[in-house]
């Protein structure tokens, strides 16, 4: 099978099979506040993540390219729609494309209808970083994604069985390209550890690609003879993840957030646990192609403006603040937390005042 087919096989099964948001945000509760002190007007989503300034802190999260004509018209409709509501937007891995020349364009439409915004490359830790380089090139990329699935190549049928080296690749990569790199897990979450290695190697940020939203192991689970039934409910919940992630003080590395996050209110749980964004893929993919592109833009206006009402209740007039807001930790999320050392008072005696 090429890799143009296998990346369509990716896109249909994920449509195929529904995202079930993990229920660990549950297990978050922000404590209420009946005299936040601020209106909606005083609310502001933009917010600087390094060198990146972002006007949203959602954004379109990889997803697809390098699988001919149906994937360079999801990509268009995802630039489209990155546009009209000013959120960035990372596209799917480009090796097909640094492989093949004749899948380039379903990759350089995203800059092309988006000539302005900010727009994230993508590959593999198997890269080369004359191929990050390429990557980078191809769409004009603001920054570039380091994306590491261990537990989805195992799985597929055709996948990489060795990972030797990966670090030690990325770091390469990371002193050689002239953008921000962030490291992306595809569903399986970051554990501390692995965030610590990567602050190590210089990486900008992490992306702890959480368990709870597309499962790739069951994606490529689709296409064997014989399942590989172990992994289906392998990895580190999102919200742990980040927390996992933001537990390190002496790190200087952004986290990113995906995994899961399908409402308001999990994005401003994300982020008040930690995050600096969270990234959105599954969720804005099957509405896209069940709903149409309007749909798509309406939501994302939608869940901007839900954002704005939380934040005015909690309190919070941006990010920052939201980082200061009292939350209660509890379930397997505190079971987690607690047998990894990870102190949940911490978080239940924030206060803005």
């Amino acid at each position: 099978m090429s890799r143009s087919e296998r990346k369509w096989d990716h896109i249909r099964f994920a449509l195929k099979n529904q995202e079930k948001t993990s229920s660990v945000f549950d297990e978050i509760k922000f404590i209420h506040q009946s005299l936040p002190n601020i209106g909606m007007s005083d609310v502001r989503l933009d917010h600087t993540v390094g060198e990146l300034y972002l006007s949203s802190p959602i954004f379109i999260n990889a997803m697809t390219g390098g699988g001919g004509e149906k994937t360079y018209r999801i990509n268009k409709e995802l630039a489209q729609t990155a546009k009209q509501t000013g959120v960035a937007m990372a596209v799917g891995s480009q090796m097909a494309a640094i492989k093949d020349k004749s899948q380039r364009f379903t990759f350089e439409v995203v800059r092309k209808e988006n000539p302005s915004g900010i727009i994230v490359a993508n590959l593999g830790s198997e890269a080369t970083p004359d191929q990050a380089k390429e990557a980078v090139e191809m769409i004009e990329a603001n920054a570039l994604q380091i994306h590491l699935n261990v537990i989805q190549e195992l799985t597929m049928p055709e996948g990489d069985r060795d990972f030797t080296g990966a670090l030690q690749r990325i770091e390469a990569i990371v002193r050689s390209v002239k953008v921000p790199v962030i490291i992306k897990e595809v569903g399986f979450g970051m554990s501390r550890e692995t965030v610590k290695l990567l602050s190590n190697i210089g990486a900008f940020a992490v992306d702890v690609g959480g368990f709870g939203g597309t499962n790739f192991a069951q994606i490529e689970n689709e296409r064997r003879k014989r399942a590989l039934n172990f992994f289906t409910d392998w990895g580190i919940p999102t919200p742990v993840s980040i927390i996992e992630a933001a537990s390190l003080m002496d790190h200087q590395l952004a986290i990113i957030g995906s995994g899961g996050f399908r409402s308001a209110i999990d994005i401003v749980k994300g982020m008040a646990l930690g995050a600096e964004a969270v990234g959105l893929a599954g969720y804005f993919l099957q509405t896209l192609v069940r709903k149409g592109i309007d749909s798509l833009i309406e939501e994302i206006q939608t869940l901007l403006q839900e954002m704005t009402i939380i934040m005015t209740a909690l309190g919070a007039s941006c990010i920052a603040d939201l980082k200061r807001i009292p939350l209660i930790i509890s379930g397997e999320t505190y079971h987690w937390l607690n047998e990894r050392g990870i102190d949940t008072k911490l978080y239940s005696q924030r206060s803005l005042l």
